[in-house]
């Protein structure tokens, strides 16, 4: 009788160790196969704040609308506070598609958070006067702006300055400047008075009302407020511009399918060359189109962000 209880016991162990190793086979090739292979029921999309931070969602909503249209799922837009907080966002899986700048991209690609799906275009600009051409470009520069009258007529002449600047991930609002000033002798992080705000649309406006000396901005935020600054343009002058920087992406969670990638890449050009869909993704950033991108468009950021990193040391 113990002879037969014991190998009862023993027989519903091995068969619970077959169900468990079954069970744990079964989530670890389930695992497996859902890598690169996630398609949404439904799509949410996050911007980060450029410029007039408070009024970009509203701008950015009606493009749900058009993307539903083309996906056939529900599509959420809505705006984060700072670009660390999409990229987490995307890394815990709470964001499918990120509207980025270069700087932010290259932070989520390099956490595993984000891939490059497309790049922005805009048109160039013409200086002096910061007018459009009719020309697509695919990067932009950012610039050293100050007031008219400013006894600041050179980048030599920013040291003891106060100097409003973006977050320190920006490219055109702090890297790129940061850097090329840095090579040319001038340490804005020890010479200089660095105030944050939130927007280049803030950072023109400081220098305006007389709130910073100078200011990093993309070039020609100052388009961003002359509806209601019309003399903007020869009120606040650029005195430096840097070199290119890549101009900004929209990317996707890591693990969705290159099925689902292709639609939403082709939904968003697609958009793009419509009368309605132009108007918002023109109104939001000023882009003009988007088109096909990859990684290495993005090393000259990473070679900027590593001079930064070791510059802050």
């Amino acid at each position: 009788m113990k002879f037969w209880k014991t190998l009862a016991v023993t027989g519903t162990a091995l068969l619970a160790a077959v169900a468990l190793t079954a069970c744990s086979s079964k989530s670890a090739s389930d695992k497996s196969s859902s890598k690169d292979d996630y398609t949404p029921k439904s799509l949410n999309i996050q911007f980060v704040p450029s410029s007039q931070a408070d009024t970009i969602e509203a701008k950015a909503k009606p493009l749900e609308g058009l993307l539903k249209k083309e996906l056939g799922i529900p599509v959420k837009v809505s705006v984060s506070t700072d670009y660390n907080s999409i990229v987490e966002a995307m890394d815990s899986k709470q964001v499918d598609v990120g509207f980025l700048p270069p700087d932010g991209y290259v932070q989520a690609h390099k956490q595993g958070a984000a891939d490059i799906l497309l790049q922005a275009q805009r048109f160039g600009i013409k200086q002096p006067g910061g007018l459009n051409t009719t020309k697509l470009a695919d990067s932009y520069r950012s610039m050293v702006i100050v007031k008219k009258g400013s006894s600041i007529k050179s980048i030599k002449d920013l040291k003891g300055k106060k100097i409003a600047v973006q977050d320190v991930t920006s490219s055109a609002g702090y890297i790129w400047p940061m850097v090329e000033l840095k090579q040319k002798g001038i340490d804005i992080a020890k010479d200089d008075t660095l105030v944050t705000v939130k927007g280049h649309d803030q950072g023109v406006m400081a220098v305006l009302n007389g709130d910073t000396d100078a200011a990093f901005v993309f070039e020609d935020a100052r388009n961003v407020v002359k509806k209601d600054v019309p003399n903007i343009m020869t009120e606040v002058l650029p005195i430096y511009f840097t070199k290119p920087i890549p101009n900004d992406t929209i990317a996707v969670r890591t693990d969705m399918s290159k099925a689902f990638r292709t639609k939403l890449a082709d939904a968003f050009i697609k958009i793009a060359k419509t009368k309605k869909g132009h108007a918002i993704i023109s109104s939001v950033y000023t882009h003009e189109g988007y088109v096909h991108s990859k990684d290495s468009n993005f090393n000259i950021v990473r070679k900027y962000e590593k001079i930064a990193n070791d510059e802050t040391k």
